[in-house]
């Protein structure tokens, strides 16, 4: 401040005539105004020959341009800014020019600079004898040398570099011109380029060539997948992937556009290969989202793939089952709508695909009304259900619609001593329309009248170390009542217990299955908040029926007139570590069903898994028990060098389903990622493979590293 305030006091009178040249420039730059330049330094004077000259931390600001340098000497007759350095030049925060000496017009937009560099996002620099600024928009460099590594001092060669001739930078269309350029190793010369292009690390999307990468299996062999950016204005763009091996000739393809309500992205692939010779491959994925007027939204999510083992052989998400859909929908605070189509296309050689349900049609509304006279919430709600086989052979190609109307009235009481009571009472009709299958009448009725009444005292405690205990306990009371014939069970094949349906009327996933009779559910919630930061919390939970639902599968847990014992409980550490665990626990006191999911962070290490455990039961197609763990983590073994692995193992028989190492090396100049998976698993289509994957990006042309803190040091030599 003390020698600021000086020096623009003076700066005012002095820079006068700097301001009205500039205002009164040539039409020759399109005819726009320039801006005015600005002047601070601790010293500034006028010579007799008219000279400006500014000495001592010298500041000079035009537009979003700002130079600092040792000295300025302004010639009024030329318009001419004479500079000595160090000098220092901000464009606009996304780049930066550093030299020794430089010749400059008044704008600061044309001139001569020596002995520069210039650098972009403070990484990468390009080093130059001579630097020439043309226009206000061009930087010409000449004998540059460009890289995004740290330089050493002692003169040692950076990891790379590219030499050339020239180079010239389009600051309006952010791009970076090569010519005559080599790209170095460690100084050796390795490729030679007479022209390049290159975007300039402050362009976020630009027309070329990406991250080339080589990708070896054992079924296709070594191949090399080369993308290429298309960029279709600003909100659209197109990649194409060509990946060519010994063993296949494939054409990967991706689509992305944004419009002002939504957006769409498509990828897919061509192929021709050894594995099915003479026949095109490939897949299509799409999917799009648009907000549409009144709050309605429409989405569409589209996957096929030309035969069973296309996804699995390319190294694309592992999926059986291909799930097409397209919705419309609108939500409100007071009421929900939802239309949708869904296809299913089967992966899985077990399964006929003419067989299963392909082709689904739901429709979904619910309206909430809270009247005056009775209190609490009324509920209306309809449910459209069709599905169809393709197959038209009786019972094997059945087909089914369903049609369900419901209301329900729900109203809640909190006491004066804490207890809370909530009362649910309702009614649903559903009628079923049965198509192909001689075993059930085509069309039948059901209706389900119920009632609930469910009573819960919340209790907190605060104990003397700071911490906070929360006890809940919970008691349900529930009737309903099922009247109709029976009707076929192809939405409910599939039943989970668990703290979500605790305390619902009807535990199955779909209403062409509902609970009959008298139960009641008795149920406990604990917590405790430690003031350390950690949490713990638990849940218990039991059902007891009137009698046993033969609908309810063996390892449902819900079989019998009393089910198996709900646990679950999670526990969370503020130091990264998180554990969840749920699980059904039968009359023998042997789990029917359990799963542990885990995951621990911290600044070098990052692991997550789960271990699954399900018994067998032929009613879920599950002839033999189910033991399962997965692994995934990582570990930062120094600043630059990170290990990962994961792995899919299967107890039951002993074997390893999937398998996973990476290493990945990085510093502020380029990134080597090292990938090698191997997929144990085998059917009629998919046979056992390894991938190995090999990638390296040179950061600093509009690739994000990531790790700029962490730069090689120079040791003397």
């Amino acid at each position: 401040m003390r020698r600021l305030l000086p020096a623009l006091l003076t700066s005012v009178a002095l820079i006068a005539p700097v301001v009205a040249t500039a205002q009164t420039a040539s039409t020759d730059q399109t005819q726009e105004e320039v801006q005015p330049a600005i002047l601070v330094a601790d010293s500034v004077f006028i010579t007799p020959d008219r000279q400006l000259i500014a000495e001592g931390n010298v500041e000079a600001f035009q537009g979003d341009m700002r130079l600092r340098a040792r000295k300025i000497t302004f010639d009024r007759e030329s318009g001419k800014l004479t500079v000595e350095g160090p000098i220092r030049i901000d464009q606009g925060g996304q780049a930066t020019v550093l030299a020794n000496a430089a010749e400059l017009d008044e704008g600061l937009q044309n001139g001569l600079l020596s002995g520069a560099r210039l650098v972009f996002d403070q990484q990468l620099q390009l080093a130059a004898l001579q630097m020439t600024r043309v226009g206000g928009r061009y930087t010409q460099l000449y004998k540059t040398a460009v890289t995004s590594c740290h330089v050493c001092e002692n003169g040692k060669p950076p990891l790379w570099q590219i030499r050339a001739k020239k180079v010239t930078h389009d600051q309006l269309e952010q791009q970076l011109y090569f010519e005559e350029a080599q790209f170095r190793v460690l100084d050796v010369p390795i490729f030679y380029f007479p022209g390049i292009r290159l975007p300039d690390p402050n362009l976020k999307r630009a027309t070329g060539f990406l991250i080339p990468s080589v990708r070896t299996t054992s079924q296709l062999g070594t191949g090399v997948k080369v993308p290429y950016f298309f960029k279709l204005g600003d909100h659209a763009d197109l990649t194409i992937s060509p990946y060519v091996s010994s063993k296949t000739n494939t054409l990967d393809l991706r689509y992305r556009q944004a419009f002002k309500r939504g957006r769409i992205e498509i990828e897919g692939a061509f192929t021709r290969d050894d594995l099915i010779p003479n026949e095109d491959r490939g897949y299509v994925f799409a999917f799009g989202q648009f907000d549409l007027k009144n709050d309605f939204k429409l989405e569409f999510d589209v996957k096929t793939a030309s035969d069973n083992a296309y996804l699995a052989d390319y190294g694309l998400p592992d999926l059986d089952r291909l799930r097409s859909e397209i919705s419309l929908s609108q939500i409100t605070r007071d009421s929900a709508l939802r239309l949708g189509y869904i296809h299913y296309e089967t992966l899985r050689d077990s399964e006929a695909e003419d067989e299963i349900p392909s082709e689904i049609v739901d429709i979904n509304y619910q309206k909430r009304f809270f009247p005056s006279l009775i209190g609490g919430e009324v509920r209306l709600s309809f449910d459209g259900h069709a599905h169809q086989r393709t197959s038209n052979a009786d019972m094997v190609g059945r087909d089914v619609g369903r049609a369900t109307a419901d209301v329900e009235w729900m109203r809640s009481w909190t006491f004066s001593q804490g207890l809370r009571a909530d009362w649910r009472m309702g009614a649903s009709a559903d009628g079923f329309n049965t198509y192909n299958d001689s075993s059930f009448q085509s069309r039948a009725t059901i209706t389900t009248p119920r009632a609930a009444l469910t009573l819960r005292y919340p209790m907190t405690a605060a104990m003397g170390d700071g911490s906070t205990h929360f006890l809940e306990p919970i008691a349900q009371f529930s009737w309903s009542k099922v009247s109709g014939p029976t009707v076929p069970n192809d939405e409910s094949g599939f039943v989970e217990f668990d703290q979500g349906n605790l305390l619902e009327l009807s535990r199955f996933p779909a209403p062409d299955r509902r609970e009959d009779g008298a139960s009641a559910v008795i149920g406990l919630n604990w917590a405790r908040y430690a003031p350390a930061g950690w949490q713990a919390s638990a849940t218990v939970g039991q059902v007891f029926r009137e009698s046993a639902d033969p609908n309810f599968s063996k390892t449902s847990g819900l079989s019998g007139t009393s089910s198996d014992i709900l646990l679950a409980g999670q526990f969370k550490w503020d130091r990264g570590l998180a554990l969840t665990a749920r699980g059904l626990l039968n009359n023998s006191l042997n789990f029917s069903k359990a799963e542990l999911r885990g995951d621990w962070s911290s600044d070098r290490t990052s692991i997550a898994g789960s271990y699954l455990w399900l018994g067998r039961d032929p009613a879920e197609n599950r002839t033999l028990a189910v033991s399962e763990f997965w692994f995934d983590g990582n570990y930062k073994v120094n600043p630059n060098w990170t290990a990962s692995a994961n792995l899919r193992y299967d107890i039951e028989d002993s074997r390893a389903t999937r398998a996973g190492v990476g290493l990945v090396y990085q510093n502020e100049c380029v990134t080597v990622n090292l990938t090698l998976n191997r997929r144990y698993t085998s059917s009629t289509s998919v046979e056992p493979s390894t991938d190995f994957g090999f990638s390296i990006a040179l950061n600093g042309f509009a690739v994000a590293s990531g790790n700029k803190e962490y730069r090689r040091s120079c040791r003397n030599s």
